[in-house]
């Protein structure tokens, strides 16, 4: 039997690494897009899938063009037509790799891949904090995710799926899915938080910067179906800073954060977000919760060069898509965005 890749983070990265090689040569442009915007994400990753990755995309160019040239449909959903074509636009070698710098408290990003990605219920307005699970919707038991899946078993006492993300944007970026087929909506029940608080715990035993990000419905959660954002990461999350108030520092964060160390009192404050009604961002790591509450998606304008903060990007970390905003994006910017997502 083959170790568990969370037995170690060698374990982990190298299986990793080694799944997506997997996905690379499964047919179709959904999986090809996947494994593409995860090697540019680390450029080791690129090193290792480079040449695979060169040969399948001059494959399904050919494709492409053969099939357009006869008037026929590109096979494939129209979200990766889309993102393939402007691929093929831009070519191979067109593609930068993800690019990252500190801008004061702030960890920015450059990533060019994931800009060619359609927009899902992210961009909905909503309202409210629970919406039923739509099985004719997007969803995790689409037959072809399973075509993603990086890890599928009993993890922790539960059966969870790991599924690649697509356009990743956090280091070895995966989506874990608890108890896939009870089609839970992305609503968090105590239940599933115990069981993500500790799972947390257990996994930090053996893989160094674990942790999850979780957004709720009306906080830029892009699926509505129960998923939590798995990461490892070696460096600590800006909101972790020790300047922060909630951090014991000095700086008040610019959006009121909750920092708990007790998974039942962190339930309580959630609790309480269930019953006004209110959207929040999480992130999980080893015995503590980061919490903030914010204004929903949809009601409120948010800056041009952004599409909208989710998790990271209320933990501090920036994701940009364009080069120019990357590289001239101030602290100040990025203070006056938060204060859009302010309650009140």
């Amino acid at each position: 039997m083959p170790e568990s890749p969370f037995s170690s983070f060698d374990h982990f990265s190298g299986a990793f690494v080694e799944g997506l090689r997997g996905v690379l040569q499964q047919p179709g442009l959904g999986a090809y897009i996947l494994a593409h915007a995860n090697a540019v994400f680390d450029e080791a990753i690129l090193t290792t899938l480079e040449a695979p990755l060169r040969q399948r995309f001059e494959t399904l160019a050919a494709e492409c063009r053969e099939a357009l040239g006869n008037g026929r449909e590109i096979n494939g959903a129209p979200d990766d037509q889309l993102v393939f074509l402007k691929l093929m636009a831009i070519g191979f070698d067109g593609v930068q790799l993800n690019r990252f710098r500190r801008e004061g408290p702030w960890a920015l990003q450059f990533n060019h891949l994931r800009s060619f990605r359609p927009a899902r219920m992210a961009t909905e307005q909503v309202s409210g904090i629970h919406k039923s699970f739509n099985p004719a919707g997007f969803h995790f038991n689409k037959p072809f995710l399973r075509r993603e899946v990086f890890w599928a078993g009993s993890l922790h006492g539960l059966e969870v799926e790991l599924l690649y993300n697509k356009f990743p944007f956090v280091p070895m970026h995966g989506l874990l899915v608890p108890e896939r087929l009870d089609r839970e909506p992305q609503f968090l029940s105590h239940p599933y938080h115990i069981y993500i608080w500790r799972l947390t715990e257990a996994l930090a035993e053996t893989l160094s910067g674990v942790g999850f990000g979780y957004n709720s419905y009306g906080a830029y959660a892009s699926v509505n179906h129960l998923h939590f954002q798995m990461f490892l990461q070696q460096t600590a999350m800006p909101i972790a800073d020790p300047r922060w108030a909630h951090n014991g520092g000095p700086e008040p964060y610019p959006l009121e954060c909750q920092l708990f160390s007790c998974p039942e009192q962190a339930w309580e404050w959630l609790n309480q977000q269930h019953l006004e009604e209110t959207s929040y961002n999480l992130l999980y790591q080893p015995g503590c919760m980061y919490a903030v509450a914010r204004r929903k998606q949809g009601s409120y304008q948010h800056s041009p060069w952004t599409a909208g903060f989710g998790w990271s990007e209320i933990v501090g970390a920036i994701t940009t898509f364009n080069q120019v905003d990357f590289e001239t994006l101030e602290v100040e910017t990025v203070l006056n965005e938060m204060k859009r997502l302010r309650l009140g």
